[in-house]
């Protein structure tokens, strides 16, 4: 007899969850006419798309009243929990590991499953801006725009966000010989401390990057999961972040750290860890270069609230301005545009959203948090008690600082945390990809960066812009996937913390949240060494790890652009862009629209929104333009390259 499973994981690419409801027989792979071959309907196919998987890797079959799942000889094996199985009966909550991806499975009917984000900004209230009729035409004219009696400024190059993106595509416009005058910046509205809004003449592109940094605990003396030569500062990459910190060091006649960065970088990463910059650093270097480039003279305050094509080949961006004296509203009309609006809402678990639903805790009263916004209460609060118990859940990079910061605490403030880390199922091993296995140690993923080096400028780079769409998810899924930086130290934190025991990992899933006074009560289902077992913890906090999202369905502005041009979303549901990052029909004649960062993960480039990945974007747009023959862009090559490289170093405007 058929019975109704679902199933779901977490996409390696977009970290998104997914969800697929099917009755037995179920067959999982990564080719549907194999496993149609074998007699299994298309309905009831897992189509998982990595070269990890086989064509038909595992089934599902429900046999003498058990649920009973199968290794189909596949070439990477089946993971049941962790360990490796030809055949094994299946409850609810069991996880498979097939390739990269993690299967969880469930027989009984829950509520959906699917991760969620933080909703999306409500519906606003001044629906008089922009009106109606910019709302519902496909092309506008500027006698249109004259109707409503409203600010319209006219110019060349306009970058919406207002972020490192933004920043860096106005930076190489001004490399290529675009003055200042000809580039507007529009940005969100920035707040200082005492929640009075900046001027436009304090704002620093990498405002909301820094503040993720500090909710993610990673302030300016500590490191970021950067290379050496990735400088949004300076497009060549030369000095370096470790030679100018080896150089500022000998300044300090700190030689024996300098030498130790300089041999750093010269023997990464097989010799040793690689080198990673100061948050500190970077930003210093960003605000000696917005000073160098005129970004003050470009940047706006506006909250954009759509972009439409326009009658004379160009794009009319409607956009809201916030003073002290109130809210104005404006028109920039610009023929060539980037958008780089970077992250458009973190993402939360259901049972978060639910439990904040349900509480409706104060800010600074918050016993679970988003490791992504300020949650400094919590430590705060931890040394007041003199200890507690937390339970971080997620793995990477942001999960590694967090255990950091804890260790940190019961170091040298005397503080008795116990640290719970809760994963879903054990890693048994690493992405594979052709003859490379990722290391994998204390059931983390392990490597420099959060993609293999040779995406950044390798070969791995080059098969991904000579691939077809389909072929890029599944080449970013091998290369892809949740890890955590390869630092000894961090791996020697956990060590201690395990054999000391205040740290654990808890394979399981949590069932229920519940407030109980100032603690948190946590129903858990465990996954033990040979069944499952329910319990219940309390404990002071806990820690969502899980990340953003970058779907495009969270930004009112990328939505609206997708329904009223019907654009068309890659595989990944993110922005389909060209190679040049030119997004796919956004073209008005001779005026060109271009996209970088996050919501463009699945095209051309996998580590988009890393400082290289917005360089890179950078570039190739402005190359573009350069081969279009735009007026006053010149080509950034040879004499003209090695001339701005000079200014740069002069500190001389470009």
């Amino acid at each position: 007899m058929p019975v109704t499973v679902t199933l779901f994981w977490n996409d390696p690419v977009t970290e998104a969850e997914q969800e697929i409801v099917a009755v037995t027989p179920i067959a999982i792979g990564r080719s549907a006419e194999t496993m149609r071959q074998q007699g299994i309907p298309d309905r009831q196919h897992v189509i998982l798309n990595s070269l990890q998987v086989s064509r038909f890797h595992a089934l599902i079959e429900w046999k003498d009243g058990n649920l009973i799942v199968s290794d189909q000889h596949s070439s990477n094996g089946l993971f049941v929990n962790g360990r490796a199985q030809t055949q094994a009966a299946l409850v609810d909550g069991d996880v498979l590991q097939v390739g990269p991806f993690q299967v969880s499975i469930l027989r009984t009917q829950f509520p959906s499953r699917i991760s969620i984000a933080a909703p999306p900004a409500p519906a606003r209230t001044q629906s008089s801006f922009p009106p109606p009729w910019f709302i519902q035409a496909e092309h506008i004219s500027l006698s249109d725009l004259d109707r409503d009696r409203i600010e319209v400024e006219q110019i060349d190059f306009a970058a919406v966000g207002g972020g490192l993106g933004s920043y860096i595509w106005a930076n190489l416009l001004r490399l290529s010989g675009i003055r200042a005058d000809q580039i507007r910046v529009l940005g969100k509205v920035q707040f200082d401390q005492q929640g009075k809004l900046r001027l436009d003449s304090e704002q620093k592109p990498y405002w909301n990057y820094q503040q993720l940094c500090e909710f993610s605990q990673i302030p300016p003396h500590e490191r970021l999961r950067s290379n050496s030569d990735s400088c949004p500062d300076n497009i060549w990459g030369f000095p370096s972040y470790a030679l100018r910190e080896a150089w500022s060091d000998l300044g300090k006649g700190q030689l024996g750290h300098a030498f130790k960065l300089l041999y750093q970088v010269f023997s990464e990463p097989t010799g040793i860890e690689t080198y990673t910059p100061k948050s500190g650093n970077v930003f210093a270097s960003i605000d000696r270069e917005t000073r160098r480039m005129g970004w003050q003279q470009m940047f706006r305050y506006g909250d954009v609230r759509a972009i439409r094509k326009t009658t004379d080949d160009r794009y009319v961006i409607a956009y809201s301005r916030s003073s002290a004296s109130g809210r104005s509203y404006h028109y920039l009309v610009a023929r060539y545009v980037q958008i780089a609006i970077g992250y458009p809402a973190l993402r939360y678990l259901p049972l978060v959203t639910t439990y904040r639903e349900k509480t409706q805790e104060a800010f600074d009263d918050r016993l679970v948090v988003n490791a992504y916004e300020d949650h400094q209460h919590v430590y705060q609060q931890l040394k007041q008690r003199g200890g507690g118990t937390v339970v971080l859940q997620g793995r990477g990079i942001v999960a590694s600082r967090i255990i950091q910061r804890i260790d940190e605490m019961r170091k040298y403030e005397d503080t008795k945390i116990q640290l719970i880390h809760m994963m879903r199922s054990p890693v048994s091993q690493g992405h594979r990809y052709q003859s490379s296995t990722r290391l994998v140690k204390n059931h983390q993923e392990l490597q420099p960066f959060n993609w293999p080096k040779a995406c950044w400028g390798g070969e791995l780079r080059e098969a991904l812009e000579k691939a077809p769409p389909e072929e890029r998810k599944r080449l970013l899924s091998d290369w892809g996937g949740t890890t955590t930086a390869d630092r000894h130290d961090w791996q020697d934190m956990i060590d201690q913390g395990i054999r000391s025991g205040w740290y654990r990992i808890l394979f399981g899933e949590i069932k229920d949240l519940q407030r109980e006074h100032d603690r948190l009560r946590i129903d858990v289902l465990e996954k033990a060494e040979a069944q499952d077992n329910e319990q219940m913890v309390k404990v002071d906090f806990l820690i969502d790890a899980t990340g953003l999202t970058n779907e495009v369905q969270f930004s009112p502005l990328l939505k609206d652009l997708v329904l009223r041009y019907k654009l068309d979303l890659n595989p990944t549901k993110r922005l389909s862009v060209s190679n040049q990052f030119e997004m796919h029909g956004m073209r008005n004649g001779a005026g060109r629209m271009y996209a970088a960062g996050a919501m463009t993960l699945g095209g051309p480039y996998a580590a988009v929104d890393s400082f290289l990945g917005l360089q890179y974007a950078a570039l190739v747009a402005v190359d573009d333009l350069s081969t279009a023959q735009v007026p006053g862009i010149k080509s950034l090559n040879g004499l003209r390259s090695f001339t701005q490289w000079l200014r740069w170093v002069q500190n001389q405007a470009p």
